[in-house]
């Protein structure tokens, strides 16, 4: 058994976390992350309307009695979605944890303690998570250069960043970037953290709602098969190597702006992606964790495993380099 102070203060058995996944964080993921005793979130603006969300998290309470949290990620727009009601009715469902990501929450972090609603704050470097615990979120998920999707522009990889962050840090904070099993877990507990949150490696599940070729294909990929778009453009984002992003950063790092790449990164081909299973048909989000991805289990089976393999390797191996 490996149990932190992470699953005392968010009410879970294990320190695992399945974050906030655009087009996959729905109900079944969750429910089955919830049901193996690890922290799932659904992600809010999947859901097309506040309505539709109240709908799936009714939905997943269908699935499961455990807890499961909800992500709401902020995001600059022209046309922003309504984060507001999204918030309202996050807190109005008795969701009792929100993850939220992108812009500073403090709009929001009144509404959700009024409600009851733990807030862990997913950033990209140590100003940010001090920055969060200072308005007084209740945990922090930080995300190294290794992560999936938007990594920041510090490029710092986990192995400096997390305990960078564990030294400033007294809330209970998981580690975002580069895991997928016990070895992982346990490196992130030695370097500060109370936890991992894994998106990457919940992709390759039996229970992620995507197309059979996405799960094989990360099966096959290795750690060097992902490009890092928008570069140029100051707002880097890590996605899956396909022949759509190997264009866009040729085309950005000839001078493009984004306009010239708006078509192929187009969000509805990202989607149609996970839908029907054409790898190459849009920008879709891996970390270089895929390396690490050699099956496509069942979540409860993954899950227990890397409690099981993180306890026989807390107990053997380290505590067998001991003189």
């Amino acid at each position: 058994m490996v149990r932190t102070r992470f699953c005392d203060v968010f009410g879970v058995d294990y320190p695992i976390v399945q974050g906030g996944m655009q087009w996959v964080g729905r109900a079944e993921l969750v429910a089955a992350v919830a049901n193996a005793g690890a922290l799932g979130f659904i992600t809010a603006l999947t859901q097309p309307t506040p309505d539709d969300l109240a709908k799936e998290i009714d939905r997943c309470r269908q699935l499961t009695d455990k807890p499961f949290g909800v992500n709401l990620t902020i995001l600059p727009s022209i046309n922003p979605p309504p984060y507001a009601e999204y918030r309202d009715v996050i807190i109005e469902s008795g969701i009792p944890v929100v993850e939220t990501a992108g812009f500073n929450p403090a709009e929001h972090l009144p509404a959700f303690k009024a409600g009851g609603v733990k807030v862990l704050h997913k950033c990209t470097s140590v100003r940010h998570a001090v920055k969060a615990q200072e308005l007084g979120v209740d945990g922090i998920s930080i995300d190294g250069f290794e992560c999936a999707g938007h990594p920041g522009e510090d490029d710092i990889p986990g192995l400096v960043l997390i305990p960078a962050a564990a030294a400033k840090i007294s809330i209970p904070m998981v580690a975002s970037g580069g895991f997928a099993d016990a070895r992982g877990l346990v490196a992130a507990l030695a370097l500060g953290a109370d936890g991992i949150n894994m998106g990457t490696r919940f992709l390759a599940t039996a229970e992620a709602p995507v197309h059979e070729n996405v799960k094989r294909r990360l099966v096959q990929a290795t750690e060097r098969d992902t490009d890092l778009i928008f570069r140029p453009l100051r707002n880097t984002a890590r996605v899956a190597r396909n022949a759509v992003s190997t264009k866009v950063v040729s085309i950005l790092d000839e001078g493009g702006q984004f306009d010239d790449v708006r078509e192929l990164v187009a969000g509805v081909r990202g989607r149609q992606v996970y839908d029907i299973g054409d790898v190459d048909l849009g920008i879709w989000t891996a970390g270089i964790v895929q390396g690490l991805i050699h099956d496509v289990p069942t979540v409860a089976d993954l899950i227990n495993r890397i409690i099981s393999e993180a306890s026989d390797l807390i107990k053997g191996r380290l505590v067998g380099a001991l003189t």
